[in-house]
């Protein structure tokens, strides 16, 4: 287990989740809309800001083909665009793309810049329905943890919120905020339910006391309708922006991200000191 930071107590600072509409293979387009949003959250004081997945491609291709069409490298383009604002405006950037490694393949990809550029990129670990179809190449290196400005800052991707062995890595290594892109695909719920997802998300932020801020996806996409569930929780589990489920939005929240160091839940719980990782072994692997 790493230890957590002891640095002193940082200032409050604002998170923004950006819940924009790309467009399948506009990537200019996409560009434009993403700087617009981006401009609008550092407007509102927001220090950290969260784009969804794919934001520079889209998401439902047909072919793989289309999908190496629109994919771009670490140095390419759109995370230039990114690292220019991030430096102009201050901030704190993460954000999904369409990456094309330098092997040729196409990955699920985000990168956390800041003002002295790009400190971290990540490849989904864990692929979703199509994506496996589509021409994606999982990743199959652990989430990063980086030390910003406004804190510690972990990185991943949708899918990979829902397997809880992965979002206690980021923990573990002493994330204070967890920074999740996600396209979530509109699916049926019980009347008056909140979205599955987002209970999800709740229950990775209170089992390791550690901010959440997710960034989703709106509109139709070939036939595919979006949630829109961007959501900020902290770090009991609780959401502190309103939902704005379908529509184009951008929620902030003020956090002093400093909380998430103690996993203090009662006077003799602890829940990372309390863990006792040699009983979760499963057949002789042993388990985080």
């Amino acid at each position: 287990m790493t230890p957590q930071p002891t640095s002193p107590a940082r200032p409050t600072v604002t998170v923004a989740s950006c819940q924009i509409a790309p467009r399948v293979g506009r990537v200019e387009e996409n560009r434009r809309r993403i700087r617009a949003a981006i401009e609008e959250a550092a407007g509102r004081g927001a220090n950290i800001v969260v784009l969804p997945e794919l934001a520079n491609s889209g998401y439902v291709f047909e072919t793989a083909d289309e999908l190496l069409s629109v994919a771009e490298p670490l140095d390419g383009e759109t995370i230039r665009e990114w690292e220019t604002l991030a430096a102009r405006l201050g901030l704190v950037i993460v954000s999904g793309f369409a990456e094309l490694g330098a092997d040729g393949r196409a990955y699920n990809s985000a990168v956390l810049v800041d003002e002295t550029g790009l400190r971290a990129s990540y490849r989904k670990a864990h692929l979703w329905d199509g994506e496996k179809t589509w021409g994606f190449t999982p990743g199959d290196a652990r989430p990063p943890v980086v030390d910003t400005p406004y804190g510690r800052i972990g990185v991943m991707i949708c899918y990979d919120l829902e397997f809880p062995e992965w979002v206690r890595l980021v923990a573990l290594d002493g994330a204070e905020l967890l920074c999740g892109p996600v396209n979530w695909p509109l699916y049926p719920r019980p009347e008056d339910e909140r979205p599955g997802e987002i209970v999800r998300i709740q229950a990775d932020a209170a089992v390791n006391r550690m901010f959440v801020a997710v960034a989703d996806r709106t509109g139709t996409e070939r036939g595919q309708d979006w949630l829109g569930g961007s959501v900020i929780v902290d770090a009991d589990g609780y959401p502190v922006t309103p939902l704005r489920l379908g529509e184009e939005a951008i929620v902030t929240a003020t956090l002093q991200l400093a909380e998430a160091r103690c996993k203090a839940i009662s006077e003799h719980n602890d829940v990372h000191a309390d863990r006792r990782p040699g009983l979760y072994a499963h057949r002789g692997t042993k388990q985080p």
